[in-house]
């Protein structure tokens, strides 16, 4: 299901992003950068996130 950014308090967003980003931990740039562009992504609808319900998890993917 298709969960819509601006329906989640920044806190939740900005954890859900920052798991997101550092999920496979091989990347060891800033972190901070990373969630800044993630989050650009969601505003320029390119990125959405998506919440499965059978697995309780949430992830990003492209549109």
């Amino acid at each position: 299901m298709r969960i819509p950014h601006t329906f989640i308090r920044q806190s939740t967003l900005r954890s859900v992003i920052l798991e997101f980003v550092t999920r496979d931990g091989t990347d060891h740039s800033p972190v901070a950068p990373r969630i800044t562009d993630v989050l650009k992504q969601l505003e320029d609808n390119r990125v959405a996130l998506h919440f499965d319900e059978d697995t309780k998890s949430c992830n990003i993917v492209q549109l």
